[in-house]
């Protein structure tokens, strides 16, 4: 079959052309299969961001976007991991960046730059609200939608609350020069919420100017520009705008305005339109870490993984409990068996064995998730079990504990062998060995 023609799917998305490429990551166009609805979905390869040392700050990434969830912030829907890949699923955007905006038509009227500053201070004002310090503010990581609305992405620079210091301030220097507040390059510690507030009061001046307040070949001299705040505003900018645009530019972060004061400013409250949006939605952050585990249970594949027959048939002997134990007898945290039945058959049999066992099943695909929901002696029992497709009539079911008493999996397993005698395929040996 021609490749090309192939529809690949993750989950429940089938996936199209690349709409983005970083140097770690890719951004796809995929459409939801049960509902049309197209998204964008980050694609990240685990062996970069383990080699790179980026697993921290894309945990952030993803945590930050699940906090927060606004009509002008990019919408994190879902997150899945295979053993290579890390899958984040977000709303697509589909009007552009506001930089482009501004290449191709320059400055704005000051009720457009207006309109996007609104919405931009909304989605910072709520992002502070949530304790995340976005740190990369600036309009290429400002998005318009299909309605001209504006959406801030790309929190891979994010800070939470938890990483400020015993000194209450941040002390990583990171964005974009020419956005960067004063006290970030001072390297001195600073306030997330008033080193986003300068970079908003940047924007603000692009958007009305149609360049930058601060912009030196040199860099030396670029932040000398920026520590002392060293700008004019052109002479077609109303007095009530530059004095805004002077008020957040302040050098000093303590005299900055905040976003109360903002919000109350004569100029900005024109046509100003709080947002309204419904935030009483729960935010389950639990598969963050997951995602980074080989442990990881989501599964991608739109069918169970092929895997080498020899190779598998030679770990299994059925459901022989011998297959729990390594040589010395100690307890083993996974075993495996093979069955003749359809993937879809193995599944439903053991989340119907689990379920009088006590257990909470999560189901993906070819996959499966059982928590038992009763804690025991090291907490609740997870079990992770994933079938592969060996050959086209058989299959290898792999069962692993994945959190819990390693003693209370085998007392579940020997459950769960008694439950699935009909479904395991038996060699002759293991034949004459029942008799």
């Amino acid at each position: 079959m021609n490749q090309s023609k192939v529809r690949r799917i993750i989950g429940k998305y089938e996936i199209g052309r690349t709409i983005g490429e970083g140097t770690f990551a890719k951004v796809k166009f995929a459409r939801n299969t049960e509902n049309g609805q197209p998204v964008a979905i980050k694609i990240f390869d685990k062996d970069k961001v383990l080699k790179h040392k980026l697993s921290e700050q894309i945990k952030r990434e993803i945590t930050t976007m699940k906090l927060v969830k606004h009509p002008n912030v990019v919408q994190l829907y879902e997150v899945m991991a295979s053993m290579a890949k890390i899958f984040m699923v977000m709303e697509f955007v589909s009007g552009g960046e506001l930089f482009d905006k501004i290449v191709n038509h320059g400055r704005m009227q000051e009720d457009e730059a207006r309109k996007y500053f609104q919405q931009l201070i909304n989605a910072v004002d709520f992002c502070h609200s949530r304790g995340v310090y976005h740190r990369d503010l600036k309009p290429e990581n400002l998005l318009l939608d299909a309605s001209g609305d504006l959406k801030v992405s790309d929190f891979g620079l994010s800070a939470l609350s938890q990483q400020v210091q015993d000194d209450g301030l941040l002390h990583t220097t990171c964005g974009t020069p020419n956005y960067v507040a004063p006290e970030v390059i001072n390297d001195r510690g600073y306030d997330g919420a008033a080193a986003d507030l300068w970079s908003c009061g940047v924007i603000l001046f692009v958007l009305l100017a149609g360049y930058l307040p601060f912009d030196d070949s040199n860099l030396m001299n670029l932040y000398k520009k920026i520590s002392s705040a060293e700008f004019t505003c052109p002479p077609w900018i109303s007095f009530s705008a530059m004095k805004l645009i002077a008020q957040i530019l302040d050098p000093n972060p303590v005299h900055r305005i905040t976003i109360p004061k903002i919000l109350k400013d004569e100029w900005f409250k024109k046509d100003y339109r709080p947002p309204v949006f419904d935030e009483k939605k729960e935010r389950n952050l639990e598969d963050v870490e997951a995602v980074f585990k080989d442990s990881e249970e989501y599964h991608v594949m739109e069918n169970p993984t092929p895997m080498n027959a020899f190779e598998l048939i030679s770990m299994s002997r059925g459901l022989n409990l011998g297959n729990l134990f390594h040589a010395n007898q100690d307890l083993k945290r996974e075993t495996r068996f093979a069955s003749k039945r359809p993937a879809n058959e193995i599944i439903s049999k053991i989340e119907e064995a689990a379920k009088p066992l006590g257990f909470d099943v999560h189901k993906k695909n070819y996959k499966l998730r059982l928590e038992n929901m009763k804690a025991g002696r090291k907490g609740n029992l997870n079990v992770a079990t994933e079938v592969f497709q060996v050959a086209s009539s058989l299959h290898m079911v792999e069962v692993r504990k994945t959190k819990g008493d390693t003693l209370e999996f085998h007392k579940f397993y020997k459950n769960l062998s008694t439950s699935l005698q009909d479904v395991v395929w038996k060699t002759e040996e293991e034949m004459q060995e029942m008799k």
